[in-house]
C-alpha cells in the first residue's frame, strides 16, 4: 500500500498571495520512500502519476476552504485515491492523541515529522475517508474546440468534429457494456453525429472503465454525483474496547469506561432485558472486561459476560458503600445502581491501570496500544501479542490453482476462437453499414436544409405581407380616429362663427353656458366650445365652490359669470368675496334678462351693461376700503414698533 502524507509547511489555501508548500512523506509498505516540499500544483501532478492508495492529511482546512472548494479538490483527485483525515471524521482528535493510541511521538513544530506520523497512523487504519460522491459518476463527450464564425470549409470541420465525438461515445458505451455496467445515455444531435453524449452510470468513479480525454476535437470529462453533504467514513471498522460494570437487579445499571478510563455511558432502567443491555453496550463499543461490585459474579452478570467472551472482574470482597462513594466522587450518578455499576468499572479500570501505563515503554512504535492492551487482559505477554499482530500484517500469498488442461476444454476453447473470428467479421459488417447510414443520414440532412431553406424564404415572405397588413390595420384606425377628431373641430368651429356673429350684431349678448362651476367642467366646455378673452360665462347654479376655479377664469380673462341662483348666502358671500378679490364681474339673473336654449343663451344688452356699471362702482368702492384697511395695517404697526423703540430708549 502507497500513501502520501502531507503537512502545510508555509502559506495557506485561503491567502492569495502566499500560497501553501506542503511537507511530502512518501511511505510505501510502512517504509518511507521519499521526502520533499512540494506545492499544491506539483501535488495533484504526483497525485496523478503515482496514484497511490491514500492521500492522508490531518485537517481538510489545509487543502481546501470551503465545502465547494472541497468537492474541486476531490475531483481532481484520481478516482483510486482515498482522501483520509486521519484525526477523525465529524468528532476530530488531535494528532498528538492519536499517535499516542498507537505509541508514536513526533515533534509537532517539524512538518515533516508531522507529515511522517500522518503517513503511519494512515496505513495503521487511524482516521476516516472522505465520502463526497455518491455510487452514480457522469461521462460527458464533447467538442474540444468551437467550429469559429464560418468560412469555406466550415461544414466540413464541423461535419469532422460531430462525427468524431459520436465515434467516441459509441466506443466508450461499448466498454461500459463489455464492463457490465447500467447507464443511460442522453445525445444532443448535430450537423455529422453528435455536439455532446452523456453517459450516467450506477457506479462509482473508481469502477469506470474511461478516463478523461482530450484530443484535438473531442474531450471526455468524467464526474461524480456530489452527496448534498460530505460523509466520512471510518478507515477501521473495529468498536473501541470497554470496561463495562453492571449492577442487575429491579433497576438494572450499566457503565463503560475505555481502556484510558474515560466514562462512556452511564444509564440505568427498570424495564431494561438481558439483550437490552447487550444492545447499549455494543453501540458504544465492545466489551473487554465485565465486572461486577460483589465477589460473586451474579448470573445474570456472567451471562452477559459470555455474550461478549470477556474478561470477569470482581473485587476480593463485596465493595463497602464508603468505597464506593470515594470511587465516584467525581461522577453524577442518578441513583443507586448507577453507584454501583460504575464503582465495579472504576474498580477494574484501578486493577489494570498500572499496566497499561507501563506498556508505553515496552511497546515499540506502530502498534495499536489498544489490541496490546486487550491482548495482557487476556492472559498473553507483550511478545505473544506482538508476534500475533505481527502475523495479521503480514501479506498471505496465495499460491495459483493449477489448471489442469483436458481434451474437452481445448475444444471448447477452439469453438469459442471460432465465434469470436465470426463476431468479428460481422462488427466490421456492421460498421461498414453504419458508415454508408452516416452518409445517407448526411445527404438527407443536406436535402432537408434545402427544404427548409425555401420553406423560410416563404415564411419570411408571409411575415412581410402580415406586417405590412398589421400596419394598414393600424393607419386605417388612426384615420378613423382623426376623421372623428375633425367633425368634432368643425362643429366647434360652427359653434363660435354662430357667437361671433351675435356677439357683432349687438342686438344681445352671447351666453356661453356652463354646466357647472368645476374645474372639469370648465375643462371640459374649454374643449368643445372654447373660452376666450371677453366671453360672458352663464352658470343656472352655484352649490360647491374652490377659488383654483375663479383663478382658472381670471386666467382666461372673461368679461363676466351670470349665476341663475347659489345653494344659499353663505355660498354667495364667499363667491362673491373671491371674484371681488379677483376683479371679476359677478352679476346675478335677477339683475339681467337672460334667455337659455340648449347650450346656448343671450342676455338683455343695456341690463347687462347697467349691471357691470353698478359692479365696477361697488368694485372701486371695494377697492378703496381695501386700500385704506392696508393703509390702517401699516400705521397700527409702525406704532407697534416705534412704542418698541422708546421703550428701549427710555
Amino acid at each position: 500500500m502507497k500513501i502520501f502524507g502531507i503537512d502545510v509547511i508555509k502559506g495557506s489555501v485561503r491567502s492569495r498571495s502566499r500560497r501553501p508548500m506542503y511537507a511530502l512523506v512518501i511511505l510505501h509498505e510502512r517504509e518511507i520512500v521519499s521526502e520533499s516540499e512540494v506545492s499544491g500544483f506539483r501535488l495533484l501532478r504526483l497525485l496523478n502519476a503515482e496514484r497511490p492508495d491514500i492521500l492522508a492529511v490531518d485537517s481538510l482546512q489545509e487543502i481546501a476552504v470551503d465545502q465547494h472548494d472541497l468537492f474541486s479538490f476531490l475531483q481532481a483527485l484520481p478516482p483510486s485515491v482515498r482522501l483520509v483525515q486521519v484525526t477523525g471524521g465529524e468528532r476530530k482528535e488531535t494528532l498528538g492523541k492519536v499517535a499516542s493510541r498507537f505509541n508514536i511521538s513526533f515533534n509537532r513544530f517539524d512538518p515533516f515529522d508531522e507529515a511522517r506520523t500522518i503517513a503511519r497512523v494512515a496505513a495503521l487504519g487511524a482516521g476516516a475517508e472522505v465520502v463526497a460522491f455518491e455510487n452514480e459518476s457522469e461521462i460527458v463527450v464533447s467538442r474540444h474546440r468551437s467550429p469559429g464564425k464560418g468560412g469555406w470549409s466550415q461544414n466540413r470541420y464541423v461535419r469532422k468534429m460531430h462525427g468524431a465525438v459520436q465515434a467516441k461515445a459509441r466506443e466508450i458505451g461499448m466498454e461500459l457494456m463489455a464492463a457490465g455496467l447500467r447507464y443511460e445515455k442522453k445525445e444532443t444531435r448535430a450537423f455529422g453525429g453528435c455536439s455532446r453524449v452523456s453517459f450516467t452510470v450506477r457506479a462509482p468513479r473508481d469502477q469506470i472503465p474511461v478516463s478523461t480525454f482530450r484530443g484535438a476535437d473531442v474531450q471526455v470529462r468524467i464526474s461524480g454525483k456530489r452527496l448534498e453533504r460530505i460523509r466520512f467514513r471510518p478507515l477501521s471498522s473495529k468498536p473501541p474496547y470497554l470496561i463495562a460494570g453492571i449492577d442487575p437487579g429491579t433497576t438494572t445499571a450499566i457503565a463503560a469506561l475505555d481502556l484510558d478510563g474515560t466514562l462512556l455511558l452511564l444509564q440505568s432502567s427498570r424495564q431494561i432485558s438481558m439483550s437490552g443491555v447487550i444492545e447499549a453496550l455494543y453501540r458504544v463499543g465492545k466489551p473487554l472486561i465485565v465486572a461486577s461490585d460483589v465477589h460473586d459474579m451474579p448470573f445474570s452478570v456472567e451471562k452477559i459476560r459470555r455474550a461478549f467472551n470477556a474478561v470477569a472482574h470482581t473485587p476480593r470482597q463485596d465493595m463497602s458503600v464508603e468505597a464506593k462513594q470515594t470511587l465516584t466522587s467525581g461522577y453524577s450518578c442518578q441513583n443507586d445502581h448507577e453507584r454501583d455499576a460504575l464503582s465495579a468499572a472504576l474498580e477494574a479500570y484501578r486493577t489494570y491501570r498500572n499496566k497499561f501505563q507501563s506498556l508505553q515503554k515496552r511497546v515499540p512504535p506502530g502498534y495499536e496500544l489498544e489490541e496490546v492492551r486487550a491482548g495482557i487482559v487476556r492472559g498473553q505477554s507483550v511478545e505473544q501479542v506482538i508476534g500475533d499482530l505481527n502475523e495479521k500484517a503480514a501479506p498471505t500469498e496465495e499460491k495459483a490453482p493449477a489448471v489442469e488442461m483436458d481434451a474437452a476444454r481445448d475444444e471448447r476453447i477452439r469453438i469459442l476462437d471460432g465465434t469470436i473470428k465470426r463476431l468479428r467479421i460481422l462488427v466490421g459488417e456492421l460498421q461498414e453499414d453504419l458508415r454508408e447510414r452516416d452518409l445517407q443520414v448526411m445527404r438527407l440532412q443536406e436535402r432537408l436544409k434545402r427544404v427548409r431553406s425555401r420553406q423560410d424564404q416563404k415564411v419570411r415572405a408571409d411575415a412581410e405581407v402580415t406586417k405590412r397588413d398589421v400596419i394598414i390595420q393600424n393607419l386605417k384606425k388612426r384615420l378613423r380616429k382623426e376623421e372623428r377628431t375633425t367633425r368634432a373641430m368643425k362643429r366647434r368651429i360652427e359653434r363660435m362663427k354662430e357667437f361671433d356673429e351675435a356677439l357683432l350684431s349687438g342686438e344681445t349678448i352671447p351666453l356661453k353656458i356652463l354646466p357647472a362651476l368645476t374645474r372639469e367642467a370648465i375643462k371640459t366646455f374649454s374643449a368643445e366650445m372654447g373660452i376666450r378673452e371677453g366671453d360672458v360665462l352663464y352658470v343656472s347654479r352655484i352649490e360647491g365652490f374652490g377659488k383654483s376655479v375663479a383663478k382658472d377664469l381670471s386666467q382666461e380673462g372673461i368679461a363676466a359669470l351670470l349665476v341663475g341662483e347659489f345653494a344659499g348666502k353663505a355660498v354667495a358671500m364667499e363667491v362673491e368675496a373671491v371674484f371681488r378679490e379677483l376683479d371679476i364681474p359677478l352679476i346675478a339673473a335677477d339683475q339681467v334678462r337672460v334667455v337659455v336654449k340648449g347650450g346656448r343663451g343671450a342676455a338683455d344688452p343695456g341690463q347687462f351693461r347697467d349691471a357691470v356699471k353698478r359692479w365696477k362702482e361697488l368694485q372701486d368702492r371695494y377697492e378703496k376700503e381695501k386700500k385704506g384697511r392696508m393703509l390702517e395695517d401699516i400705521f397700527r404697526e409702525y406704532r407697534a414698533e416705534r412704542g418698541k423703540e422708546m421703550k428701549k430708549v427710555g
